[in-house]
């Protein structure tokens, strides 16, 4: 699936360029868009689009993985605009959009703007060539109706996790409940990772209610799990393993349920050594260190650790007792079995 649809990528932005005249319009706006669509990565969201389809299509409707790119494009999107948010140089091991476009601009004199303001505009084009994607699929015009605003909606989700976290991190960790964390991964990575491409799949494919909403709380656990697991790889991981500064969640102040753990399992030495590093503006490798030390300390690393397994369990319960065809069911187990290991 992943072959195909990296091919479907490139076949895509050839014919989005020959529609639109980007190219010939500006060279530069498609080179860098192409330059980051096309990076390796994981294409989990428009694999699980197609297995959420595949489930319970009877017959496999034309251009099904040229609709499967619009949750890929909705992804790429999104991470243009967090890594400006962030301050990210690098994403997937190579420069962020903006990285790019500063580049660009560093030898241009008295120019007025940066990479970040020309960036925003390439995640908009980036936004609306995964709408286009997504009506690309020939499937009956009510599907296609219902399918539109649950992608719509993962839109709102993460846009509204986004902000939730962006608020959180400005919050001292003694007012952050476990409710706002779960809160924040629910809506900026359970929902449009896992729980849209597998329900607007279904519903694409003519599944029942029931059925998708098995498929959508599958999504919600396996989400969570998922991200604590990336908050663990985040903490513990060094740069050249994760493509990402291993300072990032630091120097953003996240509020992640290992940190959480972290705080209100420890002394009030530690607890004062948190919220100092968590308010400084150059956070360095020795505050890692230290955090890494207190984490493990407190026991929220293996809390973290019960919590993805627990989690694990219930998706996996879920996705057994629903009605998906078999082949597609093994793969959805098989692949929340991968989530627990660390």
């Amino acid at each position: 699936m992943k072959k195909q649809i990296d091919r479907e990528l490139t076949k895509f932005l050839k014919n989005t360029d020959r529609l639109y005249s980007l190219n010939k319009t500006s060279p530069l706006l498609s080179k860098y868009i192409r330059n980051f669509v096309l990076r390796d990565g994981k294409r989990i969201r428009p694999i699980l689009f197609i297995i959420g389809y595949r489930s319970f299509a009877k017959k496999i409707a034309p251009n099904l993985y040229t609709s499967a790119l619009a949750i890929e494009l909705l992804h790429d999107f999104m991470l243009v605009h967090d890594d400006i948010i962030d301050k990210s140089e690098t994403r997937r091991g190579k420069p962020s959009m903006h990285a790019m476009f500063n580049s660009y601009l560093a030898d241009k004199k008295g120019v007025k703007l940066n990479g970040q303001d020309l960036a925003i505009v390439a995640g908009d084009v980036i936004y609306a060539m995964a709408m286009q994607a997504f009506l690309a699929i020939k499937e009956k015009k009510e599907r296609k109706e219902k399918a539109l605003k649950k992608f719509i909606e993962a839109t709102i989700h993460t846009a509204t996790g986004e902000f939730l976290e962006l608020v959180y991190g400005i919050n001292d960790l003694k007012n952050i409940e476990k409710k706002n964390i779960l809160k924040v991964y629910d809506c900026k990575t359970a929902y449009y990772t896992f729980a849209c491409p597998l329900a607007a799949g279904a519903i694409l494919a003519g599944a029942s209610q029931p059925e998708t909403e098995k498929l959508s709380s599958y999504g919600i656990y396996l989400g969570r799990a998922f991200q604590i697991k990336d908050d663990i790889i985040s903490m513990f991981q060094e740069e050249k393993q994760t493509g990402k500064s291993s300072l990032s969640d630091l120097k953003e102040a996240k509020k992640t349920l290992i940190i959480w753990y972290a705080y209100h399992h420890t002394d009030k030495k530690n607890q004062n050594i948190i919220r100092k590093i968590f308010s400084k503006d150059d956070v360095n490798k020795k505050d890692l260190l230290t955090i890494r030390k207190i984490i493990t300390e407190s026991g929220a690393l293996e809390y973290a650790k019960k919590e993805i397994s627990r989690l694990a369990r219930k998706s996996q319960n879920i996705i057994k007792s629903s009605k998906i065809k078999p082949l597609y069911r093994e793969l959805l187990v098989n692949y929340t079995q991968n989530i627990i290991n660390i």
